[in-house]
């Protein structure tokens, strides 16, 4: 496995070693002792996949007092996916990282507790899946508006479909100190 680090201290993407031939192909999509190797050891607990149409952008989303750190991928299709690290006190408050993350490059994307996370459909259709470090609690659920200016997210898609929750997510600084992680 490859790791690629971001512009976000913690935020990695994650390249499989992928075999290949005229059958089709193979690859670890989690490996629980090389990710350690590199200084990661997440307990998942949680596995989650959406089918999203082309221009559906989820996203920004958080859990606060219970984070999930995220390892996702795409089965199929193409997305554009986002970190943005939203920790209180981080030297990186505020800052994003984006991928491609698609079924032809086989990329997974590491996104640590404490960061928000979005992603827009690039294709026709994407099938993404997610492994969490901890399970949904819609009690701590929580997002940052996809189209923050403080963020300037550079979103390769003008007009996305978006859910109400997501259109009326608040801005950054909008949303109180007491819910948003703190850095450690």
């Amino acid at each position: 496995m490859k790791v690629v680090e971001t512009d976000l201290p913690g935020c990695l993407l994650l390249e499989p070693q992928v075999f290949g031939d005229e059958r089709g192909f193979f690859y670890e999509s989690f490996n629980h002792d090389k990710l350690a190797a590199h200084g990661l050891a997440p307990n998942f607990v949680q596995g989650n996949v959406s089918r999203s149409a082309r221009g559906v952008l989820r996203g920004l989303h958080y859990q606060w007092p219970k984070p999930q750190g995220k390892l996702v991928s795409v089965l199929e299709g193409e997305v554009w996916d986002v970190a943005v690290d939203i920790r209180r006190g981080s030297p990186t408050f505020g800052q994003w990282a984006a991928a491609v993350l698609s079924a032809e490059n086989k990329r997974h994307f590491w996104i640590p507790e404490g960061f928000a996370h979005g992603f827009v459909v690039l294709s026709e259709t994407a099938l993404f899946t997610y492994l969490c470090t901890a399970t949904y609690d819609r009690d701590t659920d929580a997002g940052v508006r996809w189209n923050d200016e403080r963020l300037a997210i550079d979103w390769p898609v003008a007009e996305p479909i978006l859910s109400a929750k997501d259109a009326g997510a608040p801005f950054l600084d909008d949303i109180a100190p007491g819910r948003l992680p703190t850095f450690a």
